[in-house]
């Protein structure tokens, strides 16, 4: 949507803004433009030139190797061997491409790129090896890239997988320019809702440091309301060292008046006061008397990439070129325009291969302050955040508050009312002003947090509702966005339900579902995992328990898991056991899609055993992942995936397990101790004996 519609949508009273003056075009956010891709603007992915094609990659690549996978796409539809396309990661001179989220790309770019390379492949065959090919669309059932055979369903050597193990230049960190300096923006111990600024410092003291090049005042725009201060120097070990001696004194503006995130989002206390706004599912469930009770608190958690988020930027006669690893270059470009006053075209953004992103990189922060600075300094600048500053001042999965309830009656669910207290994830207060939030909040809601709160059974009388609070913290997209957490909570509730009715927990969710694909991925996970054989475990004094948990993501991928769990008498808990089914349709790589699977399941250990940042006044006050840690190595058990390769088209892999692996662990935990697991993490203390 449009800005300037937006305003003139959200009726009267904010059009009414656009009339008092200058200021408030300039709290109004740039606006990302995602277009879906179509077999004409895929020609401008794919070219020939003296015998080679090139593949320019219409998504960012951050580990979910769709580079692989599209490469993949243009060799079959081409009929030409693996080492015959080279591929070039996309940067803003190409015609815009959609930003890498939701777990789309096999989804809405492999067909129109099939298109696009069946039409060269035609024009070549031809004899017209020059000048611009045009594209009509055929039958998919034309298309030889889109059925499997040959390159669809293999597993060829990784794009870009030797230099990853061989440490070759990739992401944006690793990015040298002429005259690189290295860059970083100091900002207040506050959180970003707070407004806060520079008051005093030691610029003499800083000037003394060995490497010390800039101080610089004006830095880029602020990160919610907190305003910096840059220092360049030119070597990046120095910068800690001006950092501490400079002795920034900070202007704070106060607390947050939510600054008790867990009171803000209190789902009993805001059912207190009345309906939740938004449904998802507007059912009318009887009053009455509920078998299932659950009150379920999810707590704020990171994306914890590996590679804290970094950028290159130089200006060369009034223009400017960026380096990045983000999930919407085109976005960036566009933000950095509006905020360094430039025309679209004088601004490059050029994709690199991302560290890790998870829904994390999508907005501009680093990128700004690069160009901020290096504007400042007359010279490239390399800006690289620390685990602190992401942890600071990057946007988190929200935390969320859940009343779930359920009736059963012969067997069966007929009454359901699920309520969630969150935080705004599609419409972030990383980027979108209050005022412009209250008009989301008021004319649609947030389509983030309601991702998954329609349950995947058949239920009776259902109701979904939420609302969503402005918190100190910036909260926003992270893997599956609002799908994890309420899966969570579905399935909480769900066993619960099973264990009324006396039924197998696994056979309960059978008998509620109705979709066929989802029945599937529950039948051959109850094959796969030997659901009914006694568990075991080396260890004489633990309890052991297995739970099932299953789902749909965006109505196009299903997932089921099967977890398996020891407690000791500490209430430690040890996942000894995961085994996994995922149905996302044709599958073009094997390998890469288990790899998305492991990978959800590995947070979905995180996400109950783990997840969590710690809050002070409204501010993270973790520095580092021993504050706020992540699975290690050793706590991940064997796991075991099985896809289902069905005629479907394909569909999205990189999200859809987290559907299914929290609950199941939890439900696990259940079982073992007779527990239900309501907070999270999940402490020893809970569980001990």
């Amino acid at each position: 949507m449009k800005r300037r519609t937006f305003l003139r949508a959200a009726g009267g009273g904010l059009v009414a803004l656009i009339g008092i003056g200058a200021g408030v075009w300039s709290q109004v956010p740039v606006i990302p433009k995602r277009p879906d891709p179509d077999p004409e603007a895929a020609l401008g992915w794919i070219a020939w030139r003296d015998g080679r094609y090139t593949l320019t990659l219409p998504r960012a690549e951050m580990g979910q190797n769709i580079a692989t996978a599209l490469k993949q796409v243009a060799c079959a539809e081409l009929d030409v061997a693996w080492d015959m396309v080279d591929l070039r990661l996309h940067d803003t001179a190409v015609p815009r491409v959609k930003a890498t989220v939701g777990s789309e790309s096999v989804q809405l770019f492999a067909e129109p790129l099939a298109q696009a390379c069946a039409a060269l492949r035609d024009a070549i065959a031809m004899g017209r090896t020059e000048g611009p090919v045009s594209v009509a669309a055929r039958p998919v059932s034309d298309l030889r890239s889109v059925r499997p055979g040959g390159m669809i369903g293999a597993a060829p050597e990784l794009v870009q997988g030797r230099e990853i193990v061989t440490g070759g230049p990739l992401y944006a960190a690793d990015v040298a320019r002429p005259g690189t300096l290295f860059g970083r923006v100091l900002r207040a111990p506050a959180p970003p809702e707070v407004a806060s600024r520079p008051l005093r410092w030691n610029a003499e003291a800083a000037r003394a440091v060995p490497g010390f090049v800039a101080l610089v005042e004006v830095c880029g725009p602020p990160i919610g309301k907190a305003r910096g201060l840059g220092i360049v120097a030119a070597r990046p070990g120095a910068l800690d060292t001006i950092a501490e001696a400079l002795e920034v004194a900070w202007d704070v503006d106060g607390l947050h008046p939510r600054a008790d995130v867990a009171t803000a989002i209190d789902v009993d206390r805001r059912l207190d006061e009345g309906p939740l706004p938004h449904a998802v599912l507007d059912g009318a469930p009887e009053a009455g008397f509920w078998d299932v009770d659950l009150r379920l608190d999810i707590p704020l958690a990171a994306h914890a990439p590996i590679e804290p988020r970094a950028a290159v930027a130089e200006w060369q006669d009034g223009a400017l070129k960026v380096w990045a690893g983000t999930q919407d270059a085109f976005y960036i470009r566009d933000v950095l325009a509006d905020a360094f006053g430039l025309s679209g075209d004088v601004v490059t953004v050029q994709s690199c291969r991302i560290g890790g992103a998870f829904g994390g990189k999508t907005i501009c922060t680093v990128e700004a302050e690069a160009a901020a600075l290096a504007a400042a300094a007359g010279a490239p600048v390399k800006v690289q955040w620390t685990r602190a500053q992401e942890l600071a001042f990057a946007f988190h999965r929200p935390p969320s508050s859940h009343r779930i309830r359920a009736r059963v009656t012969d067997g069966r669910i007929t009454d359901w009312d699920h309520a969630q207290v969150s935080s705004h994830i599609l419409f972030t207060a990383a980027v979108v002003p209050a005022w412009m939030q209250h008009g989301t909040d008021a004319l649609i809601g947030d389509g983030g947090v309601a991702r998954g709160m329609a349950a995947p059974y058949v239920l009776g009388r259902a109701r979904a509702t939420y609302d969503a609070v402005r918190l100190p913290v910036h909260t926003g997209p992270w893997r599956g966005l609002g799908a994890g957490p309420n899966a969570l909570a579905i399935e909480s509730a769900m066993d619960e339900a099973a264990l009324v009715a006396g039924a197998d927990t696994l056979s309960f969710r059978i008998d509620h579902a109705a979709d066929p694909r989802l029945v599937a991925v529950l039948e051959r996970v109850r094959e796969i995992s030997d659901w009914h054989r006694d568990a075991s475990s080396s260890l004489a004094v633990a309890r052991i328990g297995r739970g099932v948990a299953c789902g749909i993501y965006k109505e196009m991928s299903y997932a089921a898991a099967v977890a398996e769990v020891a407690v000791d008498p500490r209430g430690r808990v040890r996942v000894s056991g995961l085994w996994g089914v995922h149905d996302c349709g044709l599958v073009i790589n094997p390998d890469q899609v288990r790899a998305q699977c492991e990978g959800n399941l590995v947070w979905s250990i995180g996400m109950v055993l783990s997840d969590g940042l710690p809050i002070e006044d409204g501010r993270v006050v973790a520095e580092n992942f021993g504050e706020a840690p992540i699975p290690a190595a050793f706590d991940v058990p064997p796991i075991m995936i099985d896809l289902l390769d069905t005629v479907a088209p394909p569909a999205g892999a990189g999200e859809t397990m987290i559907v299914a692996g929290p609950g199941a662990i939890a439900n696990a935990i259940r079982a073992a101790t007779g527990v239900r697991p309501i907070g999270f993490p999940v402490g020893p203390e809970v569980l001990a004996t």
